[in-house]
């Protein structure tokens, strides 16, 4: 049996952040990740940028450092002040690169079947079968059999939605009546994108909208349209437009963006679709049925986009997310559930693993009903890290302990970066001191 100091399940953003910090802090440390590469909704999910947050944000080092390794594979830019423009293939390699110089092993195409607790502690974990790729071949030596246990000091659950915790029989916050929409993204490649900022900077002056701006020779944009009503959208015609023309339909406008990706010159990537009619995510049969409309509605849109906006005349569909765009789901009752009063008030805290003034984002599934308020700087503790049930179970992203309207806060993926780096950085301290003790 292989014991670690640190086990991270999920290799998302605050998965990777939590894993590379510790490895870089001396802890023997694993990554377990259900998909065939790490970076979760920057990867398979699409979603770029990493929106900026707060000037004062700590728990930085595992950001900077993917910031660097992009940089150095040509998958970084900063635009509008933000250096969170990545690359999402380049991002797989990234990481990897990342992994490989902190030591963490990596285990692909994986999954927990088994999850042993003695007095409210895991003491290990069971892993579905022989692992496809490892970065230490001593580990991948040993490691024959289909179903394997690993002992775990501590455990970091960053699924999502919190597949430790529900092994573990925790307790969870999240009720029937709160879900936000879920998006499917996508890349169109081809795309004239000198041509297409020409014509969208002067079709739309609103500079809080629509920004057109050449980076190192590279066009740069990025402009967006809802169907809500609180706001006059350059766009709106086009789209009612297509609408009369039935290229499009009325749902397909409630929520359209698009920008350029880092390194991929031609290419424009949608934060959209947003599925605003199948948000219950933990059930298999609404996920199924927001993928296949999801998928629909790309088609629609690429026509539009095609027809509509001089420059993607030769344009086509190069890349759809692996995943779902999920804004919220099961959410852990830890030891501490944080609220949105203390984002309101900044409530200070004496661990802090986070500091963001990310606004509250609530999207909404009707039309003039999403909520977009801003804050000041907030922190995050590490309580609402620590799950209330198990004694060594941390929890790391969306699935933390909050309630609905702090979490629309608190998912954003710097949050997440910091919140998995803080952790690692206490579960270091908190093993150094059990060692002082022996």
């Amino acid at each position: 049996m292989k014991h670690y100091d640190l086990v991270v399940v999920g290799g998302g953003t605050a998965g990777c952040a939590a894993a590379y910090i510790a490895g870089k802090l001396g802890l023997k440390t694993l990554i377990i990740e259900k998909r065939i590469h790490l970076g979760g909704t920057i990867t398979s999910g699409l979603v770029i940028p990493a929106m900026k947050s707060s000037d004062n944000q700590i728990n930085t080092w595992f950001y900077h450092a993917l910031i660097e390794e992009l940089k150095s594979l040509g998958g970084q830019v900063t635009y509008l002040g933000n250096p969170g423009w990545f690359n999402p293939e380049l991002t797989k390699i990234a990481l990897d690169s990342l992994m490989a110089k902190a030591g963490v092993d990596v285990y692909f195409d994986t999954h927990i079947t088994k999850i042993q607790l003695k007095n409210s502690t895991i003491k290990t974990i069971t892993i579905s079968k022989q692992i496809l790729s490892l970065y230490n071949d001593e580990v991948h030596e040993q490691i024959k059999k289909l179903s394997v246990p690993i002992a775990a000091r501590y455990v970091v659950d960053s699924t999502g939605n919190c597949e430790v915790g529900k092994f573990c029989g925790c307790q969870f916050l999240e009720k029937k009546v709160e879900n936000q929409p879920v998006s499917l993204r996508f890349i169109m490649g081809g795309v004239d994108l000198r041509k297409f900022g020409n014509w969208l900077k002067e079709y739309d002056k609103d500079r809080s909208v629509t920004t057109v701006e050449e980076i190192d020779g590279q066009i740069h944009l990025s402009t967006a349209y809802t169907w809500d009503r609180n706001k006059e959208w350059a766009l709106r015609p086009l789209f009612k437009d297509a609408e009369r023309k039935k290229i499009l339909k009325p749902i397909d406008s409630n929520y359209f963006q698009i920008f350029t990706v880092a390194g991929m010159p031609g290419c424009i990537a949608f934060n959209c679709p947003r599925i605003i009619n199948y948000n219950e995510i933990l059930a298999v049969r609404d996920t199924s049925k927001a993928l296949l409309l999801a998928r629909k509605t790309i088609l629609r849109l690429a026509k539009f986009c095609k027809e509509y906006f001089p420059g993607f005349e030769n344009s086509y569909i190069s890349n759809i997310a692996d995943m779902l765009g999920v804004r919220t789901s099961r959410r852990i009752k830890g030891k501490y559930v944080y609220t949105m009063g203390d984002i309101i008030s900044g409530k200070k805290f004496d661990t802090p693993l986070v500091v963001a003034n990310y606004p509250i984002d609530v999207h909404s599934k009707k039309k003039n009903a999403s909520i977009l308020t801003m804050v000041q700087d907030y922190q995050i503790p590490i309580e609402c890290t620590m799950s209330a049930d198990v004694k060594n179970l941390f929890v790391a992203g969306r699935c933390i302990s909050a309630d609905f309207m702090a979490q629309g806060a608190l998912r954003v993926q710097t949050s997440c970066f910091s919140m998995g780096e803080g952790i690692a950085k206490y579960v270091a301290k908190a093993i150094k001191n059990e060692e002082n003790k022996d």
